[in-house]
Formats: structure tokens, C-alpha cells, sequence
């Protein structure tokens, strides 16, 4: 039997917390009665700054149920940084730790796979959907994109992986070794270099409420784990500058004949393209220069992730 945690992070989440409480209760029931964790396992909902009623159901929950813990961030910090924060004090907690969303789309019965892959000597097993059938047709295909455009970057992701995973306690504390603030958890895990596994999955709809992860929120979060993990966008600028500077020297020889040989160059259109063209990769390679510039301003600073303001479980008040 392994001491279990698992970590929801939770952000206006009133509507979909009653049935994960139900569901999330009645497995972890099922699997101490399998002999699988200890009695004293728990679920940990990490409520992140939620402007709803999200933490007051989530204390109401903790102060009565045997395996709730309920953990209050200061103020909102974003789902990675909401569930590093929880994986953190789980840690000291646990054997073992699973991040899980709360609106319960991934399959949690693969959970106890991911158990006997731990028992068997793995430290981080990840939970890997078999198939994106339920995604729409432009999230699939950017995804596939993403992943393919990650792999040409040289970073280590594994393909179908969301946050979805087990943490053996060792995995976990080499993980709090890593300190920069703008973090993709994705990215990093792979580069522990521990024993790892695969659970396949499909996932489930939505159990209730719509989903907080909007476009915009993934699109910073692929911008994030580029610029984290990989310096070639920058490298790609400095050799797409030396193109253009071969271009040039051939308009350049170009225009120096056409001007001896007193031929006419008309070459309105193609001045002005060439204008906005070049200013628009200009401004481009500022973009993700400027980016990586942001992420290095935010590291030096070195500012705490998050602050806990409470910590509230069964007959306890932290």
C-alpha cells in the first residue's frame, strides 16, 4: 500500500466541485478497500484566488470529509504555479502524488495503473490520451502542431500529455530544486531523467460547468514552454537576418547593373512588399527576442510563486 495525494487545482470551479467531491470520495474508498493506499491518503483541492464560491465549498467539504484537504492560495498565479504550489505541500505529505483537473475529463481509474507502474519502479508515470475524438477539429490539429513544433525545437515533451501524471516523493523533491518563476511543468518532468511509465486513456466529458482553460490561456501556455525550454526561435532570427542579407546583396548587385546599363527598374509593387515584409520580420524577431528579454526580468526578480493562506482538513485550521 503507497500513501496517496492527489492535487486539484481549482478555479471557479462551483459547479462541477460537488460531483468531483462524490466521485474523487467514493474512488479513493474503493481503493484503500483494495488495499491499494493508506488511510491516510487525501485529495488536496488547491483553490487559485476563484472568484466564486469555489473555496467555500471546498472548506465546507475539507472540515467534514475523511480525505479532503483543502488548500487556499493568497491570490490567483495560473494553473502551473497553482499546482506546483499544491504538489509542493503535498510532498511532505505522501509516497505519492497525482495532479488531476477538477472537472474529471481524464479517466481516474487509470490511476491505479499508474500505482502498480510505481511499484514497480517507476518515479513519474504520465497519463497519455489514446485519441482527441473529442476535440474540435482546429484544438486537434494545433495540438498536433504544437507537439511537432516542440519536437523540432529540441524539447522534450511527451506527445498527448496534458498535466495528468504520478509523482513518486523523490521525483517531487528534485522538482522543487527547479526555481524559475515562468514555469511549464510539461517541459521540466523529462528532464528529471528518473524512471518513467505511460497510462493510456480516453478522455471523458466534462462532469459539469465549462472549461477555464480558454484559447488564449493555451496559446501563452505553448509560447511559455517554447521559450522556456529552447533558444532556437533566436537562433532562427540570426540566420533568417543573414537571408535577407543575401537578398539584399543580389538587389543590390541587381539594381548597380540596371543603373549602368540605364534600364528601368519599375519595381513600385515589389518595393513596397518588400517593405512590409522585411518590417514585419523585424518586428517579429523583436517579439521573441523581447520575450525571452520579459522571462529573464521576471527570473532576476525572483519573487515567490504563490503564498498560502490556509491550509484547512478534517477537524484542523492551518
Amino acid at each position: 500500500m503507497v500513501k496517496l495525494g492527489i492535487v486539484v487545482p481549482c478555479y471557479n470551479e462551483e459547479d462541477v466541485l460537488p460531483s468531483t467531491f462524490k466521485i474523487l470520495n467514493d474512488f479513493m474508498s474503493d481503493l484503500m478497500k483494495s488495499a491499494m493506499i493508506t488511510s491516510d491518503s487525501f485529495v488536496m483541492y488547491v483553490n487559485d484566488g476563484s472568484r466564486d464560491r469555489t473555496w467555500n465549498l471546498i472548506n465546507e467539504y475539507c472540515k467534514h470529509s475523511f480525505w479532503g484537504v483543502g488548500v487556499n492560495l493568497a491570490q490567483n498565479v495560473g494553473h502551473q504555479n497553482a499546482l506546483f504550489a499544491g504538489l509542493m505541500t503535498a510532498k511532505e505529505r505522501c509516497e505519492v502524488a497525482v495532479s488531476l483537473d477538477a472537472d474529471l475529463q481524464d479517466d481516474i481509474n487509470v490511476i491505479k495503473d499508474m500505482i502498480v507502474q510505481y511499484e514497480q519502479g517507476c518515479d513519474i508515470v504520465y497519463g497519455v490520451r489514446s485519441e482527441r475524438k473529442t476535440d474540435s477539429f482546429f484544438k486537434r490539429n494545433t495540438a498536433l502542431l504544437f507537439y511537432k513544433l516542440m519536437n523540432i525545437l529540441g524539447v522534450k515533451s511527451i506527445y498527448n500529455h496534458a498535466d495528468y501524471r504520478l509523482m513518486s516523493k523523490r521525483a517531487l523533491d528534485s522538482l522543487s530544486e527547479y526555481k524559475e518563476r515562468n514555469l511549464y511543468l510539461r517541459g521540466i518532468l523529462p528532464l528529471l531523467g528518473f524512471k518513467t511509465g505511460k497510462v493510456y486513456y480516453k478522455r471523458l466529458q466534462r462532469v459539469a460547468g465549462e472549461s477555464k482553460y480558454s484559447m488564449g490561456k493555451m496559446l501563452a501556455l505553448a509560447v511559455n514552454g517554447i521559450t522556456s525550454f529552447s533558444i532556437k526561435p533566436i537562433q532562427y532570427i540570426f540566420f533568417l537576418g543573414l537571408l535577407f542579407l543575401l537578398i539584399a546583396l543580389g538587389v543590390a548587385v541587381y539594381a548597380l547593373y540596371s543603373y549602368f546599363t540605364d534600364k528601368v527598374i519599375p519595381g513600385w509593387t515589389s518595393l513596397i512588399l518588400s517593405i512590409w515584409f522585411c518590417s514585419g520580420c523585424v518586428l517579429l524577431g523583436l517579439g521573441i527576442v523581447g520575450e525571452y528579454i520579459g522571462k529573464i526580468y521576471v527570473e532576476v526578480k525572483g519573487r515567490p510563486r504563490y503564498y498560502i493562506e490556509n491550509i484547512i482538513e478534517k477537524n484542523k485550521n492551518k
